[in-house]
């Protein structure tokens, strides 16, 4: 086993759900990010998803576009972003799940991305313009260097759909929770739970939800039905908030991280 793996294990045993912060690589800068890495992790982060920056982020909505931009103008690329990762790997063991579109992936080679990845310590793999169909090259290298594979299934995924993704993931399942983009949003779908039963009539893998939860009370409703919840843009919307400002940045986000743990331990 990885260490996801491992993680949702103990978590199952302890009969508690995941906490999984999303952070975009390289924003507000690239220095900035390990050491919001770790501040997730004191916040009570069970695992991270690491954002690579993209042109054309199809999946996500204007605030991680936003945060694509601001982490582009440092020219950041996926090599820096696995040295990142390799750079706190002394401080903590925590799970990290690399998002990427394909394109970096592709360019880079996929043998050659998942060995660095598994060098670097990355654990897993989201890439969310890859569809199942066409990720026999990724499916047949991850493996390999112990990579998860981790596939998204929507809320317009009909049943042989969700049973094809649940048995090509590995490590977790990741949930959309509305059709669209990312986003926090003011309330949440009530197509999750039903979403969710239906899936988990395909497999006993673990099963993450993201895109929209926002809040700490929305993060302890997810939890209710998932293993695990998945936050993005609303801690990106707290990075963004505090840009000028690296001491209120890192204290914002450890606040407001701290109170979605709560909600997920709830």
């Amino acid at each position: 086993m990885n260490r996801i793996d491992k993680k949702f294990q103990e978590l199952r045993d302890q009969d508690t759900r995941a906490f999984m912060p999303y952070l975009c690589a390289g924003d507000p800068n690239p220095e900035l990010t390990s050491k919001l890495l770790l501040t997730l992790v004191e916040a009570g982060a069970d695992l991270i998803e690491l954002g690579v920056p993209f042109s054309d982020p199809i999946a996500d909505g204007p605030t991680i576009q936003r945060a694509s931009e601001r982490a582009l103008t440092h020219n950041i690329s996926l090599q820096q972003i696995l040295e990142i990762v390799a750079s706190i790997r002394p401080e903590t063991d925590i799970p990290i799940a690399i998002m990427s579109y394909y394109n970096p992936i592709f360019r880079m080679g996929e043998a050659a991305f998942c060995k660095a990845a598994q060098a670097a310590g990355v654990d897993g793999l989201i890439v969310p313009d890859l569809p199942p169909e066409q990720a026999k090259p990724l499916l047949e290298v991850a493996p390999k260097y112990n990579l998860a594979t981790i596939f998204l299934v929507a809320p317009t995924s009909p049943p042989e759909r969700m049973q094809l993704i649940a048995s090509v993931s590995t490590g977790f399942i990741y949930c959309v929770s509305v059709t669209g983009v990312t986003g926090a949003r003011a309330m949440l779908s009530n197509e999750i739970a039903p979403m969710i039963a239906e899936l988990r009539k395909h497999t006993d893998k673990p099963i993450s939800v993201g895109f929209g939860v926002s809040t700490s009370e929305q993060a302890t409703q997810v939890a209710q039905v998932a293993d695990g919840v998945i936050v993005g843009s609303a801690i990106v919307n707290v990075v963004e908030e505090h840009i000028d400002d690296e001491a209120k940045l890192l204290a914002a986000v450890k606040q407001f991280a701290s109170n979605l743990a709560e909600g997920v331990k709830a």
